[in-house]
């Protein structure tokens, strides 16, 4: 049931007559200096892209392509590609611009329904489960256009459109400062991470010498196995989070039944698949006292010449990706990886210990700033979910100015 006043609509209604519903752009061509900008997926799925980071195309190649140029406010949705269903408005800035054939543009008619409400429907949890229930199977998922026209949303009068877009507006400012302040608070820890721990900067106060040397002297392999692995948890290592348990992180089995060679990994000690290092895929064991992890893994922990914190932030640098990726390619080993008798030469610099210690302070400092900032986006984000659950249901409505339901 939707509210008195309320009616379905399928979009293909919803939008302009003369701007039907469509895709963009086939085959782009090459890189045209000076031409016309071509939307992609990736120069809105995470907030716009700088108009300096988008393709062009020439006139000739825009040309048949009138139809699907784009206007301010009108609405773009992924249709192909793991980012389907992502959704963005127009900015003035792109006015003439023109889309790929994995975007579809939605002209809303704003005579009769507002964009910015369209757009809400569409990010929201009705919108996104059409998206899911029309997506094509194959290589690439998709969406074709024919599905989306009838993606059909319940629409209030229009005054009460515009003031629901207006109210989740409000929502929208206050994510994307929240957003704003995340990348500054990364920007700032990679900026430290970068510059305090290979020593292109000291901090004030420090002056002790620091030394260049090789891995093996500031660690040593771990190869522990024979473990009772009853009741002791399998851990992989991610790109991103470290060190992890593998059931629960990945939410099905992606290790052997037998996990009898498995290597044992204790609490304070550093690991790495070797043959997926190169990735930046290098974790620390602080999650449980003891756990196993696959044969392919190295395990070794840090000696009291430098501290696991530091180390750990260290190695974890797009600078020694880098290292590690130059060194599995320079690796004798058939199967592309990078044992330990390799990593152990590496070089890392090793300052003295309080100053080790006083920059892993600063870095977990800045990291805990960027934890709180995702924190409250992820409340807010949340918060706005439950407001559109009932502000694009009606079980809350909202109050219009007198005048502009008149003039409605």
């Amino acid at each position: 049931m939707i509210p008195e006043g309320w009616k379905l609509q399928q979009l293909q209604h919803v939008v302009q007559k003369d701007r039907k519903i469509c895709y963009g752009i086939v085959q782009p061509g090459a890189f045209e200096e000076g031409g016309i900008p071509l939307i992609r997926g990736k120069d809105y799925s995470f907030g716009w892209a700088p108009i300096e980071e988008f393709f062009r195309v020439s006139i000739e190649i825009d040309r048949p392509y009138r139809r699907s140029k784009v206007r301010p406010k009108d609405l773009l949705l992924t249709i192909v590609g793991a980012g389907t269903g992502k959704v963005a408005a127009v900015p003035e800035w792109l006015d003439g611009a023109n889309i790929t054939q994995t975007t579809a543009r939605i002209a809303v008619d704003p005579s009769k329904n507002d964009p910015g409400y369209v757009r809400a429907l569409l990010e929201s949890r009705f919108g996104q489960t059409a998206v899911y229930r029309a997506i094509k199977g194959g290589a690439q998922p998709g969406l074709n256009i024919a599905d989306i026209e009838i993606f059909e949303f319940p629409y209030p009068p229009l005054p009460e459109q515009r003031r629901i877009a207006e109210i989740l507006s409000t929502w929208d400012r206050a994510i994307e400062t929240v957003a704003a302040l995340i990348t500054n608070a990364r920007g700032q820890k990679k900026a430290l991470m970068q510059s305090l721990l290979i020593g292109k900067k000291r901090l004030p106060g420090y002056s002790g010498e620091w030394h260049n040397v090789a891995m093996s002297n500031v660690a040593v392999e771990v190869s522990e196995r024979g473990l009772d692995h009853a009741d002791v948890p399998v851990l992989s290592c991610s790109k991103y989070d470290g060190m992890v348990e593998s059931l629960s992180y990945f939410n099905k089995k992606v290790y052997s039944d037998d996990t009898s060679n498995y290597k044992v990994m204790r609490r304070g000690t550093f690991g790495f698949p070797s043959n997926h290092v190169e990735e930046g895929s290098i974790g620390y064991q602080d999650i449980c006292d003891v756990g196993i992890v696959s044969p392919i893994y190295c395990v070794f922990r840090a000696t009291d010449r430098i501290e696991d914190r530091f180390l750990y932030k260290l190695l974890k640098t797009d600078h020694y990706r880098q290292i590690f990726a130059a060194a599995t390619n320079a690796s004798v080993d058939r199967r592309g990886s990078l044992r330990w008798k390799e990593f152990a030469k590496i070089k890392v610099p090793v300052p003295p210990l309080d100053e080790q210690r006083a920059i892993s302070n600063l870095i977990d400092t800045a990291e805990l700033k960027e934890k709180g900032f995702s924190a409250q986006l992820t409340a807010l984000r949340q918060e706005k979910q439950a407001l559109m659950q009932q502000l694009l249901t009606g079980m809350r409505r909202v109050k219009v100015a007198t005048k502009e339901a008149a003039r409605a």
